[in-house]
């Protein structure tokens, strides 16, 4: 592992967990999440997500990015989505728990129309927990997902 890496060395792994999720513009739902953090030796995490219906497993969501620290508490983060939603953060690491907001959001000209994003994660064991407010679609930065994984 890089030695870059170690403030974030707490993520690195497979997680798997439930989520929620509600939006003004959309009913309630649940969702089954994987989470894989992994390195290759250079100074930034590979991020690869995927959401599922808990019912009838057909594939709900997916994201894919990486994860760079900057300096001592620092930390940048590229997330890229298929549904042509690419989202830049910026925000800190302090011991387990993570804090970051978008500085960019770039939209395809067919993809839903997201503005900023903000992302909570903190890691106790093996238990990660996040929350994720979005302002998109008309509606200010509200509420939109929450869940609870667990380290494989």
């Amino acid at each position: 592992m890089h030695p870059d890496l170690v403030p974030l060395a707490f993520l690195l792994g497979t997680w798997e967990g439930r989520g929620e999720g509600g939006y003004p513009t959309i009913e309630p739902f649940s969702y089954l999440e994987v989470v894989t953090f992994s390195h290759v030796g250079k100074p930034f995490l590979a991020y690869q997500q995927r959401t599922r219906h808990p019912q009838t497993e057909v594939p709900m969501h997916a994201e894919t990015g990486y994860w760079r620290p900057v300096g001592e508490r620092g930390l940048e983060v590229l997330l890229a989505h298929p549904t042509g939603v690419v989202e830049v953060y910026e925000g800190t690491v302090e011991r387990t728990r993570i804090e970051i907001r978008t500085t960019s959001v770039t939209c395809t000209r067919t993809a839903k129309d997201v503005r900023a994003l903000t992302r909570s994660i903190e890691v106790e064991g093996d238990t990660l927990r996040y929350d994720l407010a979005m302002a998109a679609v008309g509606q200010p930065l509200t509420h939109h997902l929450h869940a609870e994984l667990h380290r494989r």
